[in-house]
């Protein structure tokens, strides 16, 4: 126990101490800022890969805050979803750091751009490896800030802006949903704990009336829309592609959209419990699949393209996940956070060649 315990906080905290050092070594000594923020995400890595050696253990949770009847718990739940979803996110942010360290190398703030990009890291691996559903709100938050700094990254492009604030306030929309739904379920459960609130024997299920705990996945299904780009609040996401490529490669096909994804197979239960709950996932996500689909197939900017295919998919594994099929669910959410990563960062070295994204003018320079 005390392994993990010293695994996780280097895990999750690596990317935070390098975030506090690199805003410290902004302006005097940026190379160095980088490498910390590049060591930072190596730790990280390391820390996940172990603790999925290791295999799954009892939760860690630590008292938090006390009023009343309620207590406040903080703490770590590593069990195969988390250790699984942390090493994708950790390996694909240390690949999507060192990438762009020639991809930003000319950027004069590129400091600040590796300052935010642990900050992200830092964020998602807490919200992924979060025991209490209060604990994961808080961070699931967080994440959204770091994906709203590094969408608006350019700040001076206006459409860089535009993109940013439209990211962010959608996204917003969803997390009220979500927060209400969280309240709700303290006021049935008393608590926050994951785990319990997912037991057999005494968890929501058994506490919650159906139709409060249909209320209640409804709601927090509401943020996995705003989160995950489901239709209708999906439209923020190709317009998030004005930020640069590396941060479409990590936010926007790996980590940030995925995490509502994450949420719900962490949540899977309660959501099999409401029948009407997943009739309505099914006919979202299938719209969101269809539709996005269709849109990749007539567009021609390519960071675009790949953002429609990533709704796409997106609406794929939410419905796979309402079927009852949480292996196919999960198993979709890595493999497609591991390829389309992959395939945003082979974009940015054809945007980053032949100056251009329309895929049509690639496609003629290349042919030459």
């Amino acid at each position: 126990m005390t392994d993990s315990l010293s695994l996780i906080l280097a895990t999750t905290f690596a990317p935070f101490g390098a975030f506090v050092l690199a805003i410290l070594l902004l302006m005097r000594l940026p190379r160095l800022a980088q490498l910390i923020v590049i060591a930072g995400g190596a730790l990280s890595l390391a820390g996940a890969v172990s603790l999925l050696s290791n295999g799954p253990v009892a939760p860690l949770r630590y008292l938090w805050f006390t009023s009343g009847d309620i207590q406040l718990r903080f703490g770590f739940l590593l069990d195969g979803l988390s250790l699984m979803f942390g090493v994708a996110v950790a390996l694909i942010t240390l690949c999507v750091m060192v990438y762009s360290l020639g991809y930003m190398g000319h950027d004069p703030d590129k400091t600040r751009y590796f300052a935010m990009l642990a900050l992200f890291e830092w964020a998602m691996l807490s919200f992924v490896y979060a025991v209490d559903l209060l604990q994961s709100f808080i961070f699931w938050e967080l994440v959204g800030l770091a994906s709203f700094f590094l969408i608006g990254f350019w700040y001076e492009k206006p459409s860089a802006t535009a993109a940013a604030k439209k990211a962010f306030l959608m996204t917003r929309v969803g997390d009220v949903g979500l927060f209400i739904g969280v309240l709700m379920v303290l006021q049935v459960a008393g608590h926050f704990d994951i785990p319990a609130l997912l037991a057999a024997d005494n968890g929501l299920m058994q506490q919650a009336a159906p139709a409060t705990l249909t209320a209640i996945t409804l709601l927090i299904f509401i943020g996995i829309v705003g989160k995950s780009a489901q239709f209708p609040l999906h439209t923020w996401l190709p317009d998030a592609m004005e930020g640069p490529t590396p941060v479409s490669a990590l936010l926007h096909s790996a980590t940030m959209v995925a995490a509502g994804v994450y949420l719900m197979a962490r949540l899977h239960p309660l959501f099999m419990g409401s029948e009407t709950t997943l009739g309505i996932i099914m006919i979202i996500a299938s719209i969101t699949a269809l539709l996005a689909a269709t849109m990749a197939m007539v567009a021609t900017d390519i960071k675009r393209v790949l953002a429609f295919s990533s709704i796409s998919q997106l609406g794929f594994m939410l419905l796979g996940l309402a079927a009852g099929s949480l292996f196919a669910g999960v198993f979709h959410l890595i493999t497609h956070a591991l390829f389309k990563a992959l395939l945003f960062l082979c974009s940015g070295l054809f945007i980053h060649h032949f100056e251009t994204n329309e895929m049509e003018q690639i496609g003629r320079a290349g042919g030459r």
